[in-house]
């Protein structure tokens, strides 16, 4: 089993930007995809972007392509997600979770869920 632990959240303005980081606490397989979702409060939970850590395929919703980049690192069994031009309808809790080879946006596809990371962005 591979769990994450994300953060890198925070407090910022729209227009600004923010890393996320989601570190391992074992070994990744190249297998594995790990996604980002996000939830805000009374809202469903809502796919970000994913990635297979072998190969670095990457999918990403409408909503933040072409802002976020999701990449990993080998080196710091991280996987990170660049959010740039943050918006009031990102605030939410970020999640970073693992699963199996195919890239999915479906929550039930991932198996090991972080705790998440609050985004909160100002107007």
């Amino acid at each position: 089993q591979v769990q994450f632990e994300a953060s890198g959240g925070g407090l910022v303005q729209a227009g600004d930007s923010l890393r996320l980081a989601c570190a391992a606490s074992g070994r990744i397989p190249g297998s594995t995809s790990v996604a980002w979702f996000r939830q805000a409060p009374g809202s469903e939970r809502e796919f970000v972007a994913t990635i297979r850590y072998g190969d670095g395929t990457t999918m990403y919703a409408d909503s933040v392509k072409g802002r976020w980049t999701i990449s990993r690192d080998y080196a710091t069994k991280s996987v990170y997600l660049r959010m740039n031009t943050l918006k009031p309808e990102d605030t939410a809790l970020y999640y970073c979770a693992s699963g199996g080879p195919i890239l999915s946006s479906r929550p039930e596809e991932y198996d090991a869920w972080g705790q998440g990371t609050q985004v909160t962005v100002s107007s």
